[in-house]
């Protein structure tokens, strides 16, 4: 099986996956990752290991030495600058945009310097005359580009009400609209506020748990059924699918066990009617 390791970019950031070759490095270790605007320093935050993988994957140039990193921070103090220009000229033009990242770009093969500047807007925004001010303050080529609130999310990062970090930054936004129906099926609350990220949107989440679901429903004994577990017969009330697990009415009491160890009797319960075909 190929060898596969991951980086990220940023602190808990999303991963990138690239190939370790012959090398080994460790968590935490500083190494050099192939984008698309040159080689750029990230953090292996899973080392190199055999795992079942289809296609190929950009190859890890190495460890990063001293002259990369110098590099990498010369270019972070620089974007935080871009940043902070971007932001006082915008309050100057009256424009309603807001910043929520940069990307700077220090060498390339077509030009010396570029920043891009990612902003939020609620609609199109004629930002001519601040492009032309930030080229002039910076001394670089400048590309504003509009994004939505998904890939926002994604940049700014946030939490979700689950805790953990949202779905934007650690797997990667959403790129084709929720199905309809995901709520229903999971079994959430039809309370539209309770089902937005912190985006706005609705939570990537749903789209993301969906195969859980379909899975756990064609090995789960569906609600009514009669099963016998390790503490008696009973009949299945409830799932809990975050679990893998499901919620027995027993003679005495409710348990919840593994939906493996919950199985179907032939014969319906005593206190329930079979059911009809």
């Amino acid at each position: 099986m190929p060898r596969v390791m991951a980086v990220a970019f940023e602190p808990l950031g999303r991963l990138y996956y690239l190939d370790p070759g012959d090398a080994d490095y460790a968590y935490g270790q500083l190494v050099l990752a192939p984008t698309g605007d040159g080689t750029e320093v990230a953090r292996c935050v899973w080392g190199p290991a055999e795992v079942d993988w289809a296609g190929s994957l950009p190859r890890c140039l190495g460890p990063a030495a001293e002259p990369e990193l110098r590099r990498e921070a010369a270019n972070r103090v620089r974007r935080a600058e871009i940043a902070e220009v971007a932001r006082r000229l915008i309050s100057r033009h009256e424009l309603p945009m807001r910043v929520v990242g940069v990307d700077f770009v220090d060498q390339s093969a077509e030009f010396d310097q570029q920043a891009v500047v990612y902003f939020e807007a609620p609609g199109r925004v004629d930002f001519r005359a601040l492009l032309a001010d930030l080229a002039r303050a910076l001394q670089a080529r400048i590309d504003l580009r509009q994004i939505g609130p998904r890939d926002a999310a994604s940049i700014v990062g946030a939490f979700g009400s689950c805790g953990r970090e949202v779905c934007c930054v650690t797997i990667g936004p959403l790129r084709v609209p929720l199905p309809p129906g995901l709520a229903r099926e999971q079994r959430l609350p039809n309370n539209p506020t309770q089902l937005q990220g912190t985006c706005g949107r609705a939570m990537c989440c749903l789209a993301y748990e969906s195969e859980l679901y379909a899975d756990f429903r064609k090995r789960a004994p569906g609600v009514g059924t009669t099963v016998s577990t390790g503490q008696g017969p009973g009949v299945v009330v409830g799932h809990s699918v975050p679990l893998d697990s499901v919620v027995v009415q027993l003679e005495e009491g409710r348990v919840t066990c593994p939906a493996s160890e919950a199985c179907p009797l032939a014969t319906p319960h005593p206190h329930r009617p079979a059911a009809s075909d």
